[in-house]
């Protein structure tokens, strides 16, 4: 009877992801139609890309010109979004991306049209740049009853750390349960449903005698990256501090016990950025030690963050006291810094892509 409830639980969550989706879409061509000058048409149709998930082809008809458009659904953007969809491989599409969102904010348009994305909301709010047709609307505020649809499963807390695990750790989804549940420090009761999904969703490919294979690395790294700093980071949080000025910069971690996360292991890795956020990974039992030698000390804007690791140390690599790359990574993206999404892409490219390629 548990599976059972469990599995209509999964049918019934992807039925509302994908009606809130409709909506949302149904909405922004609505709101999209008042913008564009004179008569205009709009059609869409699902679409099947190998190794990118596009949701709709969208052909516009305006001002006796036909553009088509590789539409991709978001319910919710987050900072480093222009970012995302870049290193997402949209490029190679035969057509330009549309970016369809429930609601774009003033500070995302402006940072949408700095980099080129184009995007419609359900509010009317627009940037499409295809001359001679040029619209670009901000400002519009969200329509109200239109509520996102809640992530999966598998990017919610436990499924993230699943993900995480195993872009760490090239094999582990062929170990059985208990080991994954071990690495990826998650009950040993979720693993089966987690797998399921992943395998749903065509992030886990079941290849029979031969055992899984986890496939889409760069865009499940991407979809782990977006959900990171709502799903998961936020738990993880200790505590926010302040230290002498400057005591971090020679300082050597025990990994053991903590490792440097963030702007300090980017600095580190890339030799690029002058850290201004300190962000330090450890175990809740080494948070008292911690504190005391390095001398810090509790203030809610501080510019210290400890946070409590969400994997077995020894389980996934390390390099000396720093936290693996794609850590470090996700950590960046989260701010939307300018400066600290260029580190982000130079640690992509030069410790990220060859964990991640596929075989």
């Amino acid at each position: 009877m548990f599976i059972i409830d469990e599995q209509d639980l999964k049918v019934n969550e992807m039925k509302r992801t994908r009606d809130i989706e409709k909506q949302i879409l149904d909405l922004a061509i609505e709101a999209f139609k008042r913008n564009l000058p004179g008569q205009a048409q709009i059609t869409t149709e699902p679409v099947v890309h190998a190794g990118l998930r596009p949701d709709q082809l969208m052909r516009i008809t305006a001002q006796g010109r036909e553009i088509i458009y590789y539409a991709e659904m978001k319910t919710a953007l987050t900072k480093a979004e222009p970012f995302l969809l870049r290193a997402g491989g949209y490029s190679e599409l035969d057509h330009p991306l549309l970016l369809v969102a429930r609601h774009v904010n003033p500070q995302m348009a402006e940072q949408l049209k700095r980099n080129g994305v184009e995007f419609i909301d359900a509010a009317g709010n627009t940037f499409i740049n295809q001359p001679p047709l040029y619209i670009f609307v901000k400002g519009n505020k969200p329509p109200e009853g239109l509520i996102p649809a809640p992530p999966k499963r598998i990017f919610r807390a436990a499924g993230l750390r699943v993900i995480y695990a195993f872009l760490c750790n090239p094999g582990l989804e062929n170990r059985n349960y208990r080991e994954i549940a071990v690495t990826a420090d998650v009950a040993l009761g979720a693993i089966g449903l987690l797998l399921g999904e992943l395998k749903e969703t065509g992030f886990l490919l079941d290849m029979g005698k031969r055992g899984h294979k986890v496939t889409q690395k760069e865009l499940l790294l991407q979809r782990w990256v977006t959900a990171y700093p709502e799903q998961l980071r936020p738990k993880q949080m200790i505590g926010r501090y302040r230290g002498e000025y400057g005591w971090w910069q020679n300082k050597r971690l025990d990994p053991v016990k903590a490792q440097w996360g963030g702007e300090v292991a980017a600095a580190r890795l890339t030799q690029y950025l002058q850290p201004e956020v300190i962000t330090i990974y450890t175990a809740d039992r080494h948070i008292n030690e911690l504190l005391l030698e390095n001398r810090l000390k509790k203030d809610p804007a501080g510019n210290v963050e400890v946070l409590e690791r969400f994997w077995i140390p020894g389980e996934v690599r390390q390099k000396d006291d720093l936290v693996h790359p794609i850590l470090v990574y996700a950590d960046l993206m989260a701010t939307g810094n300018e400066r600290n999404l260029e580190a982000a892409r130079m640690i992509h490219e030069q410790y990220i892509i060859q964990l991640i390629r596929e075989d």
